[in-house]
């Protein structure tokens, strides 16, 4: 892709409003935190104490928006106490510049790695940054300073108890991420009906296994719609998959594929119910079409073999996802000894989510993990690091006043992607522009007082928590009019503050996407290592599930269950690769992008294809095939010799995996599941090969650039 067309794709993007549902009642809630801190420092007759505690409640009130499986006044908190420390330390050393410059370049390079934990985590660093920037100009003492710092945390500790006292849909956020994931089951058996190999994207399983990891005291207090479905619709995937494949399952034509049909629509029909029970904790209605469809006909189109069995697993899971959401609460039962993992932590009855202190240690190993000169939250900090520094000495030296606008305009476009931080540039000077047209237009007609002033800047600070999900220009508008609004409580002059606001967001945007064309982290060259990634992690799981049928006695479910989550992982992780690399202005390294899709393809059929084999796992007294275990023998070092070519732009040869098939398929009488599905499997593997090879050999015909 051309810079210019990458620029435009991402302009387009930033200035996109999207639809989105809107929460007026969190949003008022929101909102009253800012008021009542904002009433209670004007009350008392301090305006720069009323601005400093205004932002602290709404940067702890943002973060409450993000999507995050932990609980709200948690977050606050927790945003809360960082921003109380990161004020004081800035008030600590704002009066020398040299000091100051190097508390931004340690604090904003520590902020940017917080995105190696997580996005709620990047955030959050990112606005610690960002108020620091703004209160510290606020004029104070060393005991001021720490006053300030204290009313920062106490805005926090008002959103928490505000989240505590007025509750708006508790488990409301994990209820949305299980009836997702439920809807997105249901979508999938109605496409079915279509295409029996359509495509599933397991992101909503992903996310509602996120929602069901609790505390134990969390635990004891879920409601019963999220503690059983989950586990349910994780298992439906496959026996639906099962149900609609023409070659382990029906005939792709006749009575016994119009049987299949009803069931999938049904199954749909069904899902589509339990997923809004769980979503509005209301019951189950079923229409009765689909529960006549899901009882087994005394005549009619009958299905035989592996597509009867599919059908009355089907059935019988259905059954089961309804029943779950009958009672509104069930306690959690004690784990057995069977069901205990590893260190005796209990697993059985629920997933169980790390206290706080016990993150610390998963936080640094993220952290050391993203250490290294390659890696792109790295290259993030490093950059976000030097423009900060940058911007606030150029803000400074301009004749202007506040010169922090143009560090903070940086710090909050910056992402670790090129594609985010162009769109967010656009769309942050963009949505400036017109909120400072607006609150500029307001204070210059009306010229209204400190208390008029809060009473604004807490509307627009509403709109802002209302409409955040609509884009990030919209957002922008909002927050420019409620910092100007906001600092004419302290007596700022408007027509200053909206000139200054405007130029000197320009030039943080500008230094922000110049930043990435000087210092880029791009995805491109990188594809190839986690396309291999994924194959190392489909392989795994296509052995676990492999090994169970050539030793059924041996069963070990949990490793075929990790083998699965891994691959989802490794898909989730290419997925995200792709995405951001098709925003960026580079040639592709040995892997484009109609390679980059038919590859992803391939291995998407693979995973598909070996959760088929999953749903029809033997019993543990059945016998064991050799088949499968020859096949499973050579599949793995042609999956290590695979991995390795994809790496090195080498040929991928399955020409030995294929032999051990062919001579399984010659002794063995009747085609079972796993038969087949291996063969289903091989022809995946050719096709992963053609895409990678067909790339290799058109890179090859130029001079492809080293990677930066």
């Amino acid at each position: 892709m051309t810079w210019s067309r990458a620029l435009k794709q991402t302009a387009r993007s930033g200035l996109t409003i999207e639809k989105a549902k809107l929460t007026p009642v969190i949003a008022v809630r929101g909102a009253a935190g800012v008021a009542i801190v904002l009433g209670l420092c004007l009350w008392r007759g301090d305006p720069a104490l009323a601005v400093s505690s205004a932002f602290g409640a709404f940067a702890s009130g943002l973060v409450t928006f993000q999507r995050s499986m932990r609980p709200r006044p948690v977050l606050a908190l927790a945003v809360a106490a960082a921003l109380a420390v990161s004020t004081f330390l800035g008030y600590l050393v704002a009066a020398h510049l040299p000091a100051f410059v190097l508390l931004i370049a340690g604090w904003t390079l520590l902020a940017g790695m917080a995105w190696a934990i997580g996005p709620v985590s990047g955030l959050a660093g990112t606005l610690t940054v960002a108020i620091m920037l703004v209160t510290v100009t606020l004029p104070t003492s060393v005991l001021g300073a720490l006053q300030h710092a204290a009313l920062i945390f106490c805005g926090g500790l008002v959103q928490a108890a505000l989240i505590v006292v007025f509750p708006v849909r508790p488990w409301g956020v994990q209820r949305d991420a299980l009836a997702d994931a439920l809807a997105a089951e249901a979508d999938y058996a109605r496409r079915l009906r279509h295409d029996p190999v359509a495509p599933f994207d397991p992101a909503p399983l992903m996310d509602a296994r996120l929602a069901s990891a609790v505390t134990r005291r969390q635990a004891r207090r879920r409601p019963v719609q999220l503690h059983g479905p989950r586990g349910l619709a994780e298992r439906v995937r496959p026996v639906l998959a099962s149900l609609a494949d023409p070659v382990v399952g029906a005939p792709a034509e006749g009575p016994e594929r119009d049987r299949v049909r009803d069931l999938l629509q049904a199954a749909g029909t069904v899902l589509d119910a339990v997923a809004h029970a769980v979503r509005h904790a209301g019951p189950v209605r079923l229409p009765p079409e689909a529960m006549a469809t899901l009882e087994v006909p005394a005549s009619g189109p009958m299905l035989h073999g592996a597509a009867r069995r599919s059908a009355y697993r089907l059935i019988s899971l259905l059954a089961d996802a309804v029943e779950l959401t009958d009672e509104p609460v069930r306690a959690t039962r004690p784990a057995t000894g069977a069901e205990r993992g590893p260190g005796g932590r209990d697993e059985g009855s629920h997933l169980l989510r790390p206290s706080v202190p016990r993150l610390v240690p998963v936080a640094l190993r993220a952290l050391r993990r993203e250490a290294r000169w390659s890696s792109r939250i790295f290259r993030h900090a490093l950059r976000v690091s030097a423009v900060a520094v940058c911007g606030y000495l150029l803000g400074t030296a301009l004749p202007f006043g506040h010169g922090y606008w143009a560090p903070l305009t940086s710090v909050m476009v910056m992402r670790p992607d090129f594609g985010q931080t162009y769109s967010r540039g656009v769309a942050r000077f963009s949505g400036t522009l017109v909120g400072v047209a607006v609150s500029g237009g307001v204070m210059a007609l009306a010229h209204p007082g400190p208390a008029v002033c809060a009473g604004l800047a807490v509307v627009f600070v509403f709109l802002m928590y209302l409409l955040m999900r609509t884009g990030v220009s919209v957002t922008s508008a909002c927050v420019a009019g409620y910092v100007i609004f906001l600092l004419g409580i302290a007596g700022e002059g408007w027509t200053q503050t909206v000139a200054e606001r405007v130029v000197l967001t320009l030039i943080g945007g500008l230094l922000a996407m110049l930043s990435y064309a000087l210092f880029p982290a791009w995805e491109t060259p990188r594809l190839r290592e986690r396309l291999a990634e994924w194959l190392e992690a489909n392989g795994r799981y296509a052995l676990a599930v492999l090994d169970r049928f050539a030793r059924p006695a041996e069963r070990r479910p949990r490793q075929v269950r990790e083998a699965l989550l891994d691959a989802r992982a490794a898909r989730a992780a290419w997925e995200e690769s792709e995405a951001r690399a098709e925003d960026e202005p580079v040639r592709h390294r040995g892997l484009s992008r109609t390679s980059a899709d038919a590859a992803g393809a391939a291995l998407a059929t693979m995973g598909r294809v070996t959760m088929i084999m999953e749903a029809h796992l033997p019993d543990k007294d059945a016998e064991p095939s050799p088949g499968a275990a020859a096949f499973a023998a050579e599949l793995r070092p042609s999956l290590e010799r695979a991995a390795r070519a994809v790496r090195d732009r080498d040929r991928l040869d399955w020409g030995a995996l294929r032999a051990v098939w062919e001579r399984w398929d010659a002794e063995t009488e009747s085609q079972g599941v796993a038969l087949r599905a291996a063969e289903l499997l091989l022809d995946a593997l050719d096709d992963l090969a053609e895409a990678v090879e067909g790339s290799a050999a058109r890179g090859a015909e130029g001079t492809i650039p080293p990677a930066q």
